[in-house]
């Protein structure tokens, strides 16, 4: 047996997993491993920004239109935390060096998105994600108790009863590995690589939620997948382009064919993606046209410059071209369902970042909510298992339960190994046609 033994095991190199990491006891070994390479995680392709709780006027308006962006099938107490915690969040990131834009004067620009009733999001250029995870990245591999280990994949949880002791994975040399661990954090996305246009990367299937409906592990509404209204219209192959939300929110104008506005540019995505629809339709295209030119060359070229580097690569300057967009899946709202302290409904085994279903987004996300919720929820799960350190639950040594499940559980994938990633994406699929249907 390919064995490592550890303290935790963290599944996914995105920005919940890597603040989990920082939180952590550093007297505590911690393995991180992630299915493709370290940096292709969707948190670092996150556009638009990072929502803050602006101050504390705020707060009744930050939670109103968070829920009304979720048609109020938010958790409200789920809310009232990640807004909360908001502040020390950000400046946390900043401890890490994350360099948010700033006012002449030096004071933090606050930008606003669809939905949204006053500006209160952060940013970096448009490439926050990649500010932001990358810096944590730094880190995390500044750590002597944690390693990170790509392109390895989990295969399945190892479990006695109602207990995760750790997880089965392939390495890139096509081993299996046994984990075991005290906990285990599932950080592994979302369901991007299910759908054949999405912003997401394509591995990102949802693995880890057909291992946990596999173990009677609880899901929460795996129906809510957000499609975002606005990616570049391409017949370049491969992973959707996404035109973010705060292109929108500074100014930039829907067109359809005959060059007219047709909807309210800060909808919320839902319904802004449906008037898309409902535009494409009308004028019989596969896109609508978002025109950034009235935003002028400067602000297009200093706070939007990769969106238009990118529209020049398919020969669009958006400071004189109207560009293309259609909708494509970007984000879901559903998932494992876990507590406010990112618990799932198994012991010893947590659920952070898009992979989760902690109520924050209910049916529909606002615009810059999940890296802040990412991060807010990464952070509790951490600390929760900081506090069961703390009480001495982890004494005694389940290695030899381990090593039997392990072998249980191997022998039941080697069985699987040809069909084993196509049956999850099946398992997936029904459960979220089972869902609508409900």
């Amino acid at each position: 047996m390919n064995k490592k033994k550890v303290d935790i095991v963290i599944v996914g190199t995105g920005a919940s997993g890597l603040f989990a990491a920082l939180h952590l006891p550093q007297d505590k070994q911690i393995l991180m491993i992630t299915k493709d390479e370290v940096e292709h995680s969707d948190s670092f392709l996150a556009q638009g920004g990072i929502c803050v709780l602006h101050d504390a006027d705020d707060y009744d308006s930050f939670m109103e239109d968070t829920l009304k962006a979720g048609h109020y099938e938010n958790r409200k107490e789920s809310v009232d935390i990640m807004i909360r915690s908001s502040r020390d969040v950000i400046n946390e990131l900043i401890s890490y060096g994350v360099d948010f834009a700033r006012t002449p004067d030096g004071q933090l620009d606050y930008t606003r998105e669809g939905c949204h009733s006053r500006a209160r999001i952060l940013f970096h250029e448009d490439i926050t994600g990649k500010e932001i995870t990358s810096k944590l990245l730094t880190a995390v591999r500044k750590l002597p108790n944690v390693t990170i280990l790509d392109f390895t994949t989990m295969l399945d949880i190892i479990t006695a009863g109602n207990r995760c002791l750790g997880v089965l994975a392939q390495n890139k040399k096509g081993q299996y590995v046994a984990i075991e661990a005290d906990h285990t954090i599932l950080a592994s996305g979302g369901v991007g690589g299910l759908y054949d246009h999405s912003t997401n990367f394509p591995h990102l299937t949802g693995d880890a939620l057909a291992i946990a409906m596999n173990h009677g592990i609880q899901l929460e509404h795996i129906d809510y997948v957000q499609i975002h209204p606005t990616s570049l219209y391409s017949k370049r192959p491969g992973r959707s382009f996404l035109i973010s939300e705060s292109v929108r929110g500074e100014g930039a104008k829907l067109r359809g064919k005959d060059g007219q506005r047709f909807a309210n540019e800060v909808l919320p995505r839902d319904i802004m993606t449906a008037e898309i629809r409902k535009q494409m339709k009308k004028d019989g295209t596969p896109y609508v046209w978002l025109d950034m030119t009235v935003l002028g060359e400067e602000t297009i070229k200093t706070h939007f410059p990769h969106i238009y580097e990118r529209c020049l690569e398919d020969g669009i300057d958006a400071t004189k071209d109207w560009v293309p967009v259609t909708p494509a899946q970007h984000y879901f709202m559903g998932g494992i369902h876990v507590d406010t302290d990112s618990k799932t409904s198994m012991d010893h085994l947590y659920a952070v970042g898009e992979t989760s279903c902690n109520g924050v987004h209910g049916k529909n996300r606002l615009a810059s909510n999940s890296l802040l919720e990412s991060l807010v929820f990464g952070k509790r799960a951490a600390q929760h298992i900081c506090e069961a350190y703390t009480k001495g639950c982890m004494d005694s040594d389940d290695s030899a339960i381990f090593d039997a499940a392990y072998a249980k559980a191997e022998a039941k994938i080697k069985r699987q190994a040809s069909t084993l990633a196509l049956q999850y994406k099946r398992d997936i699929l029904q459960e979220m046609e089972r869902e609508k249907q409900a």
